[in-house]
């Protein structure tokens, strides 16, 4: 507990005085939120997989594949396929277009053609989704705080809350994309670090002896299974197929890069990088499978918990490792996000061009989403898909600015409505049958755009 509270203090101190650096720079919005259009490729990479894969990854996933098998690593390459086919074709339109036109906020790409309401509406759909989503982050660094070194869930929380803030507030995008740079570099090398390990710690005789294990747990190995049957796989996949162009806090992140060559550049690291850590990840959560199988782990009902127990095995310089890497990844994908939607409540709410008004949204939406996280409403993985099932809402519309004329205002106001409202009222129980909810908001989102946009032309 000593060796743990002494590196975390360390980190903070160390990410404080990065952040604090990184204000020099900060002379307007644009430098706050998007480091002034001037991060080269290997950061902007770095800092693209930082946001994008956090504690959903080495808590979230890793728990997912333990508890459902392989269909897990399915799932998650198949967003992987998705973001690098979209970020081939879309993303140097779109890095051109924000430069052309000064975009700051993802929402403005869609004020020339959708009009200021649908700008305003797009805002506010993502304040709404991305309040879960950054809770799972919270909450998968309070699970290790309150193991390590036993403060309460809700400690974690307002402790997780306050340095999200904190560095968003000083630092802005290029003090999360430098923090960024390091902790990707960590947070491979520490999920490398923790497969070895613990495949020679509970497999020791080899390979068979891992395959034998895994074998008696019967479906793990099965594809579909009853977990993943094939209808659940394709409302897992579909939102998470089109992350990179429905979630803001990485749709801005294509704003970033200082030129093409970088652009280029973000996207082949990202790609090895999200390789090799999803093979990573879901590879460890059947090891645990196995381990559990055979007696030398314990057998865990809630998903979340199987990375937090695996550290209380792992040797303590490992576990440390592991632990600070959880709740670095997680706290700078919270920054992003919290950065992001601070700059589209700032700009496209209320018109503000000044860093203060950006400051304050910080500060306001910090809070809910503590407040979110305290609730502890569901596993981390089942918050990420709804976040992203909420905003697939806005697909048709990003699709109609580079594939047609067609649709303007009313198509896209009546679009978002539509969509949106059938991902928010399943929260509440209330979701139509047959079909998981996230396909239902595809397709009527696409069926409400596809004929409102030929009457209104």
């Amino acid at each position: 507990m000593d060796v743990f509270l002494t590196a975390l203090s360390l980190y903070i101190i160390a990410a404080t005085l990065i952040a604090v650096y990184a204000r020099k720079g900060v002379r307007s919005q644009e430098d706050f939120f998007i480091g002034g259009r001037n991060i080269g490729g290997i950061v902007s990479a770095l800092t693209y997989a930082a946001t994008t894969y956090s504690a959903f990854m080495m808590v979230g996933l890793v728990g997912f594949t333990y508890a459902t098998g392989i269909g897990s690593a399915g799932f998650e390459l198949m967003y992987l396929v998705g973001t690098l086919f979209l970020l081939s074709y879309y993303g140097p339109k779109i890095w051109k277009m924000s430069r052309e036109r000064g975009f700051v906020t993802p929402s403005e790409i869609f004020t020339e053609r959708y009009g200021l309401r649908v700008t305003k509406l797009i805002a506010i759909i993502a304040l709404i989704a991305l309040i879960p989503y950054t809770s799972a982050q919270m909450i998968g660094v309070a699970l290790i705080l309150e193991r390590n070194i036993q403060i309460s869930f809700q400690s974690g929380i307002m402790l997780t809350a306050f340095l999200v803030a904190i560095w968003a507030l000083l630092g802005g995008l290029r003090g999360v994309a430098w923090t960024d740079a390091v902790q990707g570099s960590v947070i491979l090398l520490t999920a490398i670090l923790a497969v070895f390990w613990i495949f020679w710690w509970g497999f020791g005789a080899g390979v068979t002896s891992f395959m034998t294990n895994l074998e008696n747990a019967e479906e793990i190995l099965q594809f579909p299974n009853s977990f993943w049957t094939p209808l659940r796989f394709a409302g897992f996949v579909v939102p998470w197929f089109f992350f990179s162009l429905t979630n803001p806090q990485v749709f801005q992140r294509l704003f970033i890069p200082k030129d093409t060559s970088a652009l280029r550049k973000m996207i082949l690291l990202f790609a090895i990088f999200g390789f090799i850590y999803t093979v990573l990840t879901t590879f460890m959560g059947l090891e645990l499978r196995a381990l559990s199988e055979n007696g030398s782990f314990p057998q865990i009902e809630n998903r979340d918990s199987v990375t937090p127990v695996i550290l209380t095995f792992m040797p303590e310089w490992l576990a440390l490792l592991v632990s600070l890497s959880i709740i670095a990844a997680a706290v700078t994908t919270s920054n992003s996000i919290i950065l992001t939607l601070s700059s589209m409540a700032s700009r496209d709410l209320s018109k503000s061009r000044s860093v203060l008004a950006g400051e304050a949204a910080v500060v306001v939406m910090t809070v809910l989403a503590a407040l979110f996280a305290l609730k502890r409403a569901d596993y981390i993985v089942v918050l990420s898909v709804l976040s992203s099932t909420i905003l697939l809402c806005q697909l048709p519309i990003i699709l109609g600015i580079f594939h047609g004329k067609k649709g303007k205002e009313l198509t896209g106001i009546l679009t978002l409505l539509c969509g949106s409202s059938i991902a928010i009222t399943s929260i509440f129980g209330i979701t139509p049958p047959y079909l998981p909810v996230s396909i239902w908001v595809f397709l009527a989102s696409f069926t409400v755009y596809m004929v409102l946009s030929r009457i209104e032309g």
